[in-house]
């Protein structure tokens, strides 16, 4: 039932949230990494947007660092809902995002 479930979600491109234990296991596995992407003075341009859809599609899990302001939650929010992941953490100036592969993932979540 629960197969199902999940390839009638993964049909209609929705996602599932997740739950504490899965984000707990994602931020363990990218407490090594380093940013991949960092955000200058001028934001989020287009073409910041692309290196890191690009950057997340290749890595599924990538630290991005945020440039200085008030507003670094909101910037990482606005960053996972343009390219479709789910924001992990923001720990000072680093989000850390998500999108997990629909084949061949490196990434096995617990449940």
């Amino acid at each position: 039932m629960i197969n199902l479930l999940k390839i009638y979600i993964s049909n209609w491109g929705l996602k599932m949230p997740l739950n504490s234990h899965q984000r707990q296991f994602l931020k363990a596995a990218a407490h090594s990494l380093k940013p991949v992407v960092m955000l200058g003075n001028d934001g989020l341009s287009e073409n910041v947007i692309k290196e890191i859809d690009s950057s997340i599609e290749h890595h599924e899990l990538i630290k991005v660092k945020l440039n200085a302001g008030d507003t670094r939650k909101e910037q990482a929010a606005e960053i996972a809902t343009k390219i479709g992941a789910e924001l992990i953490s923001t720990v000072g100036r680093v989000a850390v995002l998500f999108r997990q592969r629909k084949d061949d993932s490196r990434f096995i979540l617990p449940r």
